[in-house]
């Protein structure tokens, strides 16, 4: 039975950052497993620890060493190792040079393609103590860490200064150097609860050790649940309920070693403010949680989490207050003052706005997003004078003191400037839609003139960034153009809105020539290219399988809704029994045509049909022709394509007794019609020649 023991790696350091805490310990603990398992080394767990003054790794059952393994090279084939008279080559001497021994203690090797000379040797395991150093140190140069810092006149570089090292495996330290750190087995407690340097007997001892007498939770989703109820029985406490928003409680987390929630209260006058502002200052500021009462309404209340248990926690109650009422007095004045100028007031402040050096102003991508908007509106069946009333005012909520200080706010504050402003409700509420969707899963625009505004907004920015040559390369997305696409697409479809893409764009490039900018010829092209591409994602999020979206994207459908229609058409294909044998018969017949040396007619001759079974199959296309060609003009390309499966039966007759490529030109010549005109008649919906089985 293999020996084992526990090891217990911590990097002990500076404050973190709160919001890399997670990833730097996931990739912490990820680096270690994968370079133990590179090294052959299995244990029976890995636990990650972390908190913002540790990294830690907890790793269980660790072997005490690599197991003996044999090491197999192979050297020149036997022809090439000796001559006719048995005597070894130049190569088979050189082989045996390189592996340390005689050519007489080299071995051969029979395989499929011949004999060959081989090298054999058991390779004693190293130990684990002597891996582990070069392990973490291979995890600590991997890990996601943008600007790494030195301290001090030494050579290490670490995202902070690195103060100890504990390096225990069983009972036993590895003794080594880690970023200018010598090893121990002595962890630090909670900076002000617990100084002193806390000796670990084991590695298993280690959080219970520094929870008990260090009063620190080091067990990172632990220590964020404990957050969580916190905060909640906190908000029970004011007869209220605690919004929690879960990247807040992560940065929060990344922020305390020892949470104990702290309630505060702020003046009831601050309410007349708009919720979001105060709830932006509360959560960006200050890392607040707000409380709501039962309908949703914000109340005079805070949550915030201090780091130490202190013993007058009303002192630490009314510094936070202090703190935090500044802030929304500045929110109160920003509100109180940008209201004094209404949005329309400011469209001309926009020309001194540089939305991109080639692209122009603000206002110059206003007047383009303005004339988009309104032809979205139209083919939407919206009112495209509040679309380009929206878009006009659209983004001069930027030009406010409020969304200056909290650019979070863009949109909401618009929609708010604008009620008070006594604009049409929905152009107001359209200046919030536009930005939707916020974020991957986020609501989308509800309203006809929300949803072109935010389509215009969109569409302008992707033809513009491409138009100018700057599409996004590899990892690097400058203007979020992915993001953008993919929030076209979804508005398109889960909004149901029937409108070909290719002809917006098409608007927006021609937009962007009236207003004298060198766009490049294939814009348009490359736009919409890149924007149908972000469909597969989409799908494949949704369980599409791949083939089934490139059958439908061969078809190249420039309109979502179309698009997403045949998908699922196909999708539900899928699932009849006659599905595979017509995907694999389409196969064939694209095949067949494409090796077609002559013209393939338009029409079947039906006097020119000699066998029962070709005629039984022209007889059955015409008639399914005349079937499903209402129904694809339709867009019921499920029903149609459940039509055509009807056809399988003689599809199969057909291609078991007759030949093709007859000898007779012209019956070769019919037939290859025929199978033309059978392929069309699926291709209506999808090219489903490219199902795979």
């Amino acid at each position: 039975m293999t020996k084992t023991s526990d090891l217990l790696v911590e990097i002990g350091t500076e404050e973190l950052p709160p919001k890399a805490l997670n990833a730097l310990s996931r990739a912490f603990a990820g680096g270690i497993e994968e370079g133990l398992g590179k090294a052959d080394l299995k244990p029976a767990s890995v636990t990650r620890y972390a908190s913002p003054r540790r990294l830690a790794v907890l790793i269980r059952d660790l072997p005490l060493g690599q197991a003996d393994r044999e090491v197999e090279r192979r050297g020149p084939a036997l022809t090439a190792a000796f001559d006719e008279q048995g005597v070894p080559t130049q190569a088979a001497q050189g082989f045996a040079r390189s592996c340390g021994v005689e050519v007489d203690a080299l071995e051969t090797m029979q395989t499929k393609k011949g004999a060959w000379l081989v090298f054999r040797k058991m390779e004693p395991g190293q130990t684990t103590a002597e891996l582990i150093p070069a392990i973490i140190q291979a995890s600590l140069d991997k890990l996601p860490i943008p600007k790494r810092m030195r301290w001090g006149d030494l050579d290490a570089e670490f995202v902070r200064p690195v103060h100890w090292v504990v390096l225990l495996f069983g009972d036993e330290v590895i003794d080594t150097e880690i970023l200018c750190v010598r090893s121990g087995r002595e962890t630090r407690g909670h900076r002000f609860h617990h100084g002193k340097p806390l000796y670990i007997g084991e590695p298993a001892a280690y959080a219970p050790l520094l929870e008990t007498e260090g009063r620190v939770i080091v067990d990172l989703e632990t220590r964020r649940e404990a957050i969580r109820g916190q905060v909640l029985e906190a908000a029970k406490e004011v007869g209220g309920k605690a919004v929690i928003d879960e990247d807040l409680l992560d940065e929060v987390n990344g922020l305390v070693e020892w949470p104990v929630a702290v309630i505060g209260n702020f003046e009831k006058h601050f309410l007349d403010v708009p919720a979001e502002c105060l709830i932006s200052a509360m959560k960006e500021h200050q890392k607040y949680f707000h409380v709501v009462d039962g309908k949703g309404r914000l109340m005079p209340h805070f949550i915030t989490i201090s780091n130490i248990e202190s013993s007058n926690p009303e002192v630490v109650r009314g510094g936070n207050e202090r703190v935090i009422r500044p802030r929304l007095t500045d929110a109160e004045f920003f509100w109180n003052q940008d209201r004094k100028t209404s949005l329309g007031d400011r469209v001309e402040s926009l020309k001194n706005i540089l939305f991109q050096q080639k692209l122009g102003t603000l206002h110059e991508k206003t007047v383009r997003v303005m004339v988009l908007a309104k032809q979205i509106a139209g083919g939407i069946g919206g009112d495209t004078e509040k679309a380009e009333r929206a878009a006009e005012i659209a983004k001069c909520d930027l030009m406010t003191e409020m969304v200056y200080e909290f650019p979070d706010l863009q949109g909401i504050m618009g929609r708010y400037y604008a009620e008070h402003d006594g604009e049409d409700k929905q152009v107001a509420r359209a200046l919030d839609e536009q930005y939707m969707p916020r974020f991957a899963g986020d609501e989308l625009p509800a309203t006809p003139t929300g949803q072109a505004v935010a389509i215009a907004d969109r569409l302008d920015t992707l033809v513009g960034i491409f138009g100018i040559g700057q599409p996004p390369s590899g990892a690097k997305d400058p203007f979020g153009l992915r993001r953008a696409s993919l929030g076209v697409l979804r508005t398109l479809i889960e909004r149901e809105l029937d409108i070909d893409l290719a002809d917006l764009i098409e608007t927006a490039t021609a937009q962007l020539r009236n207003g004298g900018v060198a766009v490049a010829d294939d814009t348009a092209t490359q736009v919409l290219d890149f924007v149908m591409e972000r469909l597969r994602a989409y799908y494949q999020d949704q369980g599409i399988a791949h083939d089934t979206f490139d059958a439908v994207l061969a078809r190249r459908p420039t309109n979502p809704r179309d698009f997403d229609q045949r998908i699922r058409a196909v999708n539900a294909f899928r699932e009849l029994p006659e599905a595979e044998a017509l995907a694999a018969a389409n196969k064939r017949i694209h095949n067949i045509l494409k090796k077609a040396e002559q013209a393939i007619p338009d029409k079947v001759d039906t006097g020119r049909l000699q066998e029962a079974e070709e005629k039984e199959l022209a007889d059955a296309v015409e008639k399914a022709a005349a079937e499903v060609g209402p129904l694809f003009t339709e867009r019921r390309y499920e029903e149609a394509l459940k039509r055509l499966a009807a056809l399988r039966t003689t599809v199969d007759r057909f291609f078991d007794e007759v030949m093709v490529m007859a000898e007779d030109p012209g019956v070769r010549e019919n037939r290859l019609a025929l199978l033309k005109r059978l392929g069309d008649l699926f291709l209506g919906a999808a090219d489903i020649s490219r199902l795979q089985s």
